[in-house]
């Protein structure tokens, strides 16, 4: 068949090569699958948590080639597509450890490759996405907060919030729903981090490592700074326990994904 008189079709495929010497990221976003299994609003943990799952599988499948995940690495089009797919499939064989509703319908995923010349492009991107993060956090918890405690109806909520800045927002919660956002878990407020950390193993010559989940600021220095590791204060066994102290320790565990 190879070789038939139709083989020339095969003209028409390119070459997708991602260019050398570059930090490649790999974005994946869920396709509003969630609108039909009824998720908590304005933050579900248990399916945040299943997405994380998910993050981790991959990680884990591509140790030594990714090295930080954030939750809101050739030819690029099999690395996108290989990286969705295994997300794709982790979701599904994960759901049913986190989430007490059936799988109604088939989730999809689509991926997208981005290349960034140096490492400031790469910190800025993950800055750009926690940041993305506080205010659609924001936004979503003072909305359902009008819905759910104010007894707006989704339209007068919208109403409400247009026009308003983050400062605004902040005080809607605290004077009327006698809410601190500050105080909000950091899951929520920040999101989820995954990275590659050493492990303490003072028998071992070369240091294992652990994938560390971590709800934690990615925006300021300290965790891109260089600074003596410590030992996490439990081991990370990817349960949903978001309030777990050892996902809120992190400082300098972004630096060697800068400085390789």
């Amino acid at each position: 068949m190879a070789g038939s008189r139709y083989a020339y079709v095969r003209d028409f495929e390119l070459a997708d090569v991602a260019l050398p010497r570059t930090y490649l990221v790999v974005r994946i976003d869920g396709k509003g699958f969630h609108n039909r299994h009824g998720f908590t609003k304005p933050n579900d943990m248990n399916a945040l948590e299943l997405m994380n799952e998910a993050a981790r599988h991959v990680m884990r499948e591509f140790k030594g080639h990714i090295t930080l995940a954030f939750g809101e690495s050739d030819e690029y089009s099999k690395l996108v597509s290989h990286i969705v797919s295994l997300f794709t499939s982790a979701y599904v064989f994960c759901w049913s450890k986190y989430m007490k509703t059936p799988l109604e319908v088939p989730p999809s995923f689509d991926g997208r490759l981005v290349m960034y010349p140096t490492s400031k492009e790469v910190r800025d991107y993950f800055s750009w996405r926690q940041a993305d993060t506080h205010i659609n956090n924001l936004y979503n918890t003072v909305f359902w907060a009008l819905v759910q405690e104010g007894q707006k109806t989704e339209r007068e909520a919208h109403e409400v919030l247009k026009g308003t800045v983050s400062a605004d927002k902040h005080e809607i919660l605290f004077q009327q729903f006698g809410m601190n956002y500050d105080k909000l878990p950091a899951f929520y407020r920040k999101g989820t981090t995954l990275v590659w950390a050493p492990t303490y193993d003072p028998g071992r010559t070369k240091p294992k490592t652990e994938l560390r989940t971590l709800h934690v600021d990615i925006i300021g220095a300290s965790f891109w700074t260089p600074c003596e590791l410590r030992p996490p204060t439990l081991a990370d066994d990817g349960l949903a326990y978001f309030e777990r102290p050892d996902r809120l320790e992190a400082d300098g565990l972004g630096a060697s994904i800068l400085n390789p």
